[in-house]
């Protein structure tokens, strides 16, 4: 099995250049990685677009608080999605869902349209819904890249036979990719079971932006 890329998501300039330090893959650029990610600054993504050559996938999530939004909501995630793409991103994330649980499927829609020709990743909105299958219908019948979750609520290791099931689900028609814990001391077991292609995490980075956190999950990683 080849190694699992490695997706970091960061929320500073110092974590940013850790992550790729330590050998990351990719990164997830948002704001405010204490309430699970929101939009960053603009010019915070054009600042890392400068100095990493990595992929950026950018969150876009206006506030805290869920992931059903009223239309003045969606209107301005739209235009962060331009915004984003303008200042260099590589993929927009983001994650809507009915007051039911159920995926937004109209605002699904608007902000793939919002976000091509870059792909799209639906984030952790998954991880509370109802019936997770039904949902990974929904995003693939409307073209999503790739779902971040942990599998249900709680640390992504908890749920590995769930993401293990959502895998098989989506075959190679989209990226499953377990995020949420994902550390050292977990990644294998997670990878190993889920049999995931990708998988995503913190790295700690926001509290201590040392390179030796990510380099620890690719050491991990690199023994699959």
């Amino acid at each position: 099995m080849t190694r699992p890329l490695l997706e970091i998501c960061v929320d500073s300039i110092a974590a940013a250049r850790a992550a790729c330090d330590g050998g990351a893959d990719r990164l997830e650029l948002c704001a405010a990685l204490d309430l699970d990610g929101l939009t960053p600054d603009v010019t915070f993504v054009g600042e890392v677009r400068g100095q990493v050559a990595v992929p950026l996938m950018v969150m876009v999530r206006p506030r805290g608080g869920g992931f059903t939004y009223d239309a003045s909501e969606l209107t301005v995630m739209e235009s962060q999605a331009h915004e984003m793409r303008a200042a260099g991103a590589d993929g927009i994330v983001f994650g809507c869902v009915c007051a039911d649980g159920g995926v937004d499927r109209e605002a699904t829609e608007r902000l793939i349209d919002a976000a091509r020709p870059l792909p799209v990743t639906f984030h952790r909105a998954l991880d509370g819904v109802p019936d997770p299958f039904a949902a990974l219908d929904v995003l693939l019948d409307l073209g999503v890249d790739r779902v971040l979750t942990s599998g249900g609520p709680g640390p992504a290791h908890h749920h590995r036979d769930a993401l293990r099931q959502l895998v098989l689900r989506a075959g190679d028609l989209l990226a499953i990719m377990p995020g949420g814990g994902v550390r050292a001391d977990n990644v294998v077991d997670t990878v190993r079971t889920s049999h995931a292609l990708e998988v995503h995490s913190s790295a700690g980075l926001g509290s201590d932006p040392d390179p030796d956190r990510v380099a620890a999950l690719i050491k991990a990683l690199d023994t699959i």
